[in-house]
């Protein structure tokens, strides 16, 4: 019995462990961005040693794309529509919105560092930019399938266009609270948004419908 509790503590140690230092490259890389992010200052935020967090991760650049691959898997499951039983389709797509929103209130991460090294270029791009606009290219996919399942008279064409808008003007929404403040209503504006999508797309499908 020995064997199999030590196994399973040690297991459990390293999960905590991965997850302390993934908590403190949030607060460093929110304070100080991606270049002030390193190895020593996540080692002193999180009380463990460099040798570590080295176990888990291969460098800085790792670090950081983890970080965002687990906010993203976050914010991802917000990215649902609800069911038929939840309402109208304007109604259910406006709670989607609002549950997206406060995803990103919660753990604004994925986007805000995403953001950063998404605007940014260098000579040898970052994994955890690659990573971002992977992971974008995923919301990007469950967004459009939304669209056409609610106006499955709209062209492929059509559907990602209204896709970018929606995902273009979040971004913008997001950005103005990052730079105005939490006195932003970020859930009110997404819901706005999502009304003014809705209604866009209901438009551009009438024709096709008749």
């Amino acid at each position: 019995m020995t064997g199999p509790q030590t196994t399973r503590r040690k297991r459990a140690n390293g999960v905590e462990s991965r997850q302390r230092i993934l908590d403190a490259t949030v607060e460093i890389a929110g304070e100080r961005g991606y270049d002030g992010t390193s190895i020593a200052a996540v080692s002193a935020k999180c009380g463990l040693p460099a040798s570590s967090i080295y176990w888990h991760f291969k460098d800085k650049d790792d670090l950081i794309a983890a970080v965002i691959e687990r906010s993203f898997e976050t914010w991802l499951r917000a990215v649902e529509l609800p069911g038929e039983d939840a309402g109208t389709p304007l109604e259910r797509v406006t709670m989607m919105a609002a549950n997206v929103a406060r995803s990103l209130v919660a753990a604004p991460d994925f986007l805000r560092l995403g953001l950063m090294l998404a605007l940014e270029r260098r000579p040898t791009e970052p994994r955890g930019r690659t990573v971002f606009l992977q992971v974008r290219e995923t919301a990007h996919q469950r967004i459009a399938e939304i669209v056409a399942t609610l106006f499955p008279a709209l062209a492929e064409d059509v559907v990602d266009t209204l896709t970018t808008y929606a995902v273009a003007g979040a971004d913008g929404l997001f950005v103005h609270r990052e730079v105005t403040g939490d006195s932003v209503d970020l859930v009110a504006l997404f819901e706005l948004h999502a009304r003014l999508i809705h209604d866009a797309a209901a438009r551009m499908a009438a024709p096709a419908e008749r």
